[in-house]
This record gives C-alpha cells, sequence and structure tokens, in this order.
C-alpha cells in the first residue's frame, strides 16, 4: 500500500469517504496501517467521527482541506480516520480516553497516539485558525511534536475499568414492590416537570427510560410513571424534535423546550421510537400515538428502506447549511399556500416574527390541535414541496444491530397498532441479514454497496438474538438459529464480564453499559439470553437492577426476569392479538393482571 497518498477513495464506510478529497494522507485503521506507523515510528493520529455529524463537516471543509496543515501532518505523522458507527471499540477507548483527560467529550474526536497504540492527547473541533482562546491546528500539531520527542518516555497505557456487573452489591433475587417503586423515584428526581423529558439542557429522546416506564406502568398503575410517560411523549410528538411533515425524529434538541433540533436522522432513534409510541398507543389507548408511530414507519419506508435492509442516516446539513431541507420562509410560505390555508397552518403551528431559526421557521406544533382533513392536505403540499428541495446526504451503510432493533420495532408497530406490512418488513429484514451479514458462521457488524465489514461485535449478536427471540414467538422456526447465536454470544464473556468485541487489531474493550440513547450490548446481551431462556423453558436467575436513568433497557430486563411478566402457556400456537390475558400468580410475588396484552409470551 502506499501510505504517501490518501487512501480513502476504497473505503468501507460514507463517512471515510466523505474525506477521501482532504490533501490528508488518511488511511483506514487496519494492522498495516498499525504496522507502518511503528516501522516509521511516527505519531498516530486518529480523527473518529460519523457521515451525519455537522462539526464533522465543519472540520473536514476547514481544517483538514488546509494545505499547510495537511502537510505538517503528512510530514510528522500517520493519519487515520476512523467511523464510530463501524469501530465502536475504538471509538468508545478514545472517548473514554478524552473524558478521563478534558472533563467533556463529541465528535470530531481527534486523538494523538504512540506507534504502539498509547493516547498522549485528545480533543474535539479544532479550526485551521486561532480563535476563541483556541490555537490553530497547525499550532497544536506543533506543540503535540515537541511534547512527544521530549516526553514520550513518560507516556503510560491507558486502561478502560473492567466491566462491573450490574445491581452492586448483594440483591434479594425476588423483586420488591418497593424496590421497583424506588427506580421511578429516581427517574422522577430527574424528570423535567416543565418541558418534559430529564435534565435541564439538550433534550434527547430518553428511548430506553420510556420504555420501561411504560412497562412498570402496565403493572403498576403508577402516578410518576403516568406523569412522565405522557409528558415527554406529548412533547417530542409536538415539539421541533419531531418531523410533522415526513415522519419520524432528529437526533435531539438543542435547547430545554424542544423547540429547535439537531436535524440529523438516525436508524437507531426511529427504531426505539416506533417501539415506543407503538407500545405507548396500546397501554393508553391513543390515537395520537399511533398516528405518530404511523408517521415513523412512513419515515422509515420513505428514507431509510434500502434493498430489504435500512440504512444508517442522514445529514443534518443540505448544501453545508444545517436544516436547510426542513425551513421555511416567510415567502415561500406565501407563494405554495392560499390565505386561507396558511390561517389554518397558522392555527395549528407556532409562527413568530422572524422565525425561531436564522430568520427561517422550523415547524413547532401548538397544544390540543384538532386533527382535520384540510390541515392534513396542507402538511402533505409542503411535504410535497420540500421533496423537490435538494435533501441531506444519506449514510447507506447497513448497520447490523440497527436493522435488528429496527426489526424489533416494527413486530411490535404490528403487535399495537395492527400493521400487517410492518410485520412482513420486520421478517424480510431478518431474511436479508440472515443472508448477507450471517456469513461463514460469524454475524459482520456492517455492509457497503455489498462490501463486508468483518469485525465482530457484541451489540451485533446480541441485538441479532433479541430479534430472533421476537421473530420465534411470532412466527416460529428460528428456535435452532436461535440456540447458534446464543452460543456465539459466549464468545464475548469472559471471566472479567462482556467485552464489547475481540478483533485482532484492536485491543479488548469492556462492553458497554449505558443504555443511551440505544440499548447497551450488555443489556441487549442480557434481555436476549432471558427471553431466550423463557421461550425454551430453561431456569434463568433474576437479573438485578441498574442505575435509573442510564441503566434502563437492563432494567427492563431485570423486571422481566423477576416474574413481573409471565409467560403464558397455550396449548397451540395462537395468533398474538388472540393470546388470553390473564391474571397470574407469579412463585413468591402477589397476583400480577396483564393489562393491555403487554403480557405476551416471554415478553416485552
Amino acid at each position: 500500500m502506499d501510505f504517501s497518498r490518501n487512501n480513502l477513495d476504497t473505503a468501507r464506510s460514507p463517512y471515510l469517504r466523505q474525506h477521501k478529497d482532504n490533501p490528508i494522507w488518511w488511511q483506514e485503521w487496519s494492522e498495516q496501517t498499525l504496522a507502518h506507523a511503528r516501522t516509521v515510528n511516527k505519531i498516530i493520529f486518529v480523527s473518529v467521527g460519523y457521515a451525519t455529524c455537522h462539526w464533522c463537516h465543519v472540520m473536514a471543509h476547514d481544517t483538514f482541506s488546509d494545505r499547510e496543515t495537511a502537510d505538517y501532518l503528512n510530514e510528522h505523522f500517520v493519519s487515520i480516520k476512523v467511523d464510530r458507527e463501524q469501530r465502536p471499540d475504538i471509538d468508545r477507548y478514545l472517548m473514554n480516553y478524552l473524558l478521563a483527560t478534558a472533563g467533556s467529550g463529541g465528535w470530531p474526536l481527534n486523538a494523538f497516539l504512540t506507534p504502539q497504540i498509547r493516547p498522549f492527547f485528545a480533543t474535539t473541533y479544532v479550526g485551521s485558525r486561532a480563535r476563541s482562546g483556541m490555537p490553530a491546528f497547525r499550532d497544536m500539531l506543533a506543540q503535540i511534536v515537541q511534547f512527544y520527542q521530549t516526553r514520550k518516555a513518560e507516556i503510560r497505557e491507558f486502561r478502560l475499568p473492567e466491566a462491573q456487573p450490574h445491581g452492586r452489591g448483594e440483591t434479594d433475587p425476588i423483586a420488591t414492590e418497593g424496590e421497583l417503586h424506588a427506580l421511578i423515584d429516581q427517574l422522577y428526581v430527574r424528570f423535567d416537570s416543565q418541558f418534559a423529558g430529564f435534565g435541564s439542557g439538550q433534550k434527547f429522546p430518553p428511548h430506553t427510560t420510556l420504555l420501561y416506564l411504560l412497562y412498570h406502568y402496565v403493572l403498576s398503575s403508577s402516578e410518576p410513571a403516568e406523569e412522565m410517560l405522557t409528558a415527554t411523549l406529548d412533547q417530542m410528538q409536538r415539539r421541533g424534535l419531531h418531523d410533522h411533515l415526513g415522519g419520524g425524529f432528529f437526533r435531539y434538541t438543542v435547547d430545554r423546550q424542544w423547540t429547535i433540533p439537531h436535524f440529523e436522522k438516525m436508524l437507531y432513534d426511529q427504531a426505539m421510537l416506533l417501539w415506543v409510541y407503538s407500545t405507548a398507543a396500546r397501554v393508553f389507548d391513543n390515537d395520537g400515538y399511533a398516528k405518530t408511530a404511523a408517521g415513523i414507519y412512513r419515515c422509515l419506508e420513505t428514507s431509510f428502506y434500502d434493498n430489504g435492509l435500512y440504512v444508517s442516516g442522514h445529514d443534518a446539513d443540505t448544501g453545508g447549511k444545517e436544516g436547510a431541507t426542513y425551513l421555511w420562509s416567510d415567502t415561500e410560505l406565501q407563494e405554495l399556500l392560499t390565505p386561507v390555508e396558511r390561517e389554518q397552518l397558522f392555527s395549528a403551528y407556532e409562527f413568530q416574527k422572524g422565525g425561531n431559526m436564522d430568520g427561517l421557521h422550523h415547524l413547532v406544533r401548538k397544544p390540543l390541535v384538532r386533527e382535520d382533513t384540510a390541515l392534513t392536505e396542507i402538511e402533505e403540499k409542503l411535504y410535497s414541496r420540500r421533496n423537490t428541495r435538494a435533501q441531506p446526504e444519506t449514510d447507506t451503510k447497513h448497520v447490523t444491530s440497527w436493522n435488528c432493533l429496527t426489526g424489533i420495532a416494527l413486530l411490535h408497530y404490528w403487535r399495537h397498532v395492527g400493521n400487517v406490512s410492518a410485520r412482513e418488513r420486520a421478517r424480510e429484514v431478518a431474511v436479508n441479514l440472515m443472508e448477507r451479514h450471517h456469513v461463514d458462521g460469524i454475524l459482520v457488524h456492517s455492509s457497503f454497496q455489498g462490501e463486508l465489514q468483518r469485525e465482530e461485535f457484541l451489540e451485533d449478536y446480541a441485538a441479532f438474538l433479541l430479534f430472533l427471540t421476537y421473530l420465534e414467538e411470532e412466527f416460529g422456526g428460528y428456535g435452532d438459529l436461535m440456540r447458534e447465536v446464543r452460543r456465539r454470544l459466549e464468545q464475548f464473556r469472559t471471566e472479567h464480564g462482556w467485552m464489547e468485541s475481540s478483533n485482532q487489531d484492536f485491543m479488548k474493550i469492556p462492553a458497554e453499559s449505558f443504555d443511551h440513547p440505544s440499548p447497551a450490548s450488555v443489556s441487549l446481551a442480557e434481555f436476549a439470553i432471558l427471553r431466550v431462556s423463557m421461550l425454551t423453558a430453561e431456569l434463568y436467575d433474576p437479573i438485578p437492577p441498574g442505575t435509573a436513568g442510564s441503566e434502563d433497557f437492563h432494567n427492563l430486563a431485570s423486571l422481566a426476569s423477576r416474574g413481573w411478566f409471565y409467560v403464558i402457556e397455550t396449548p397451540e400456537r395462537l395468533p398474538w392479538d388472540q393470546l388470553p390475558v390473564p391474571s397470574v400468580q407469579v412463585p413468591g410475588e402477589q397476583t400480577v393482571t396483564c393489562r393491555k396484552g403487554l403480557c405476551t409470551p416471554g415478553l416485552p
């Protein structure tokens, strides 16, 4: 390989290919690249990001396109670009180093390592010119070279702490009502009672927390759980996080009030929120939640579906401007809509003079808007016009774990809202994952234009196994594959706990246990193994609860493992919507009523 050129033109990642024209001699992470760094004895510069990252684009067009910066990097460093969505192990390791040394993190994540892969400095975005007290990136590079030349003997290995089991200390194997309510109390302390959601800053959709609250509420009718659920679900679907025209949700809002989003759309957000809103529609018998779920499904079908699987995400930017596809000017609204239509639109959405984002309008619904045919037609008119605009770029790689979560969500949409096409789409996703990503006995992490990324990760095996349990429950015939994948899953378990990966080109990394924005790999593994045990009538141990707010998908597994959901025994395989909804006596527990049909075999 010629390392004196940018080699990203053949990369397997859309994100890496976005940097193929930089004057920097970018390389992909590989054993060959690492061996080259050791041979030439140069500092390794690793820049980690992802295709839909706004500030990654800014740094690519500014700093990484600057010739003087590139020349200095090419002379003194071996530069490597990493797609965090393809290499979660490298990203997790370097992000933990950044958090430990800088106190905060983000992307692009720019780290400097010795040829022996020991990090000694990391930062986020740095411009090509000095500003706001920050040096220019070129000047920072010179300081890093000087530090390395004079103090490299002081650089020590950075290690992640070993994975700790959930539920610290001794835990009663039988869940108590008080223990479960304590988790609700802990969540309520973090609840934003004024604007909903959790915390007082940027607002991310709290998928796994909402799922835990939903299933807890089904069993307890807890008023605090209901308040947190309905307030947050209502705010998310009404305000700026929601794409009211095209359906689906953006990644987060930059403000506490859920008004202005960061406009990227990610597959995992659509999957988790489809699961949440479908379940909430059933729990609360709420047509509004069902409509929001239908909008997410529409978004998946129109902008994520790709030849039997789903792509990873859509950029926040269009033509270098964040949100440009989604914003409206007063002039365009006047040209497109009649005076009567504008009046109807203004009565349903919040409009303020001068707009709510850079002089333009991002659509935010008013409370208690009455749905009618006229408003729907106006929204469709706006959506049609929006589709004629330039669209954000798409990250077209297919990630195994995210497609599994999407398949699970599609089955919940079918079960709780009744869309039979979603059921068949879930089966199609399963078939294509088995044919394309389950190859030679291994489960690959992603594919791009038919080329496979063969690194193996716990999150993929765990999500795939969880998906298989729902497929077995729904269709039958997946039992043998389910047991095979469970055996493969165990390769990631060591005496020290779960490992994220065992790839030859990087160290073993303890698996993630933080359940945001999507379920952690450990939580997926625990829940999947639990459901396999339920479906195959194996004995299993109760799962001790984890920390409220950060381990809520794990807490959902804990809830299920302690008998609060009952495996319904039927003499024959019945369609899901014909299963009985009994009150059952669980050993060691009070009688539990499975309300709203949520206690299905091996569920939630």
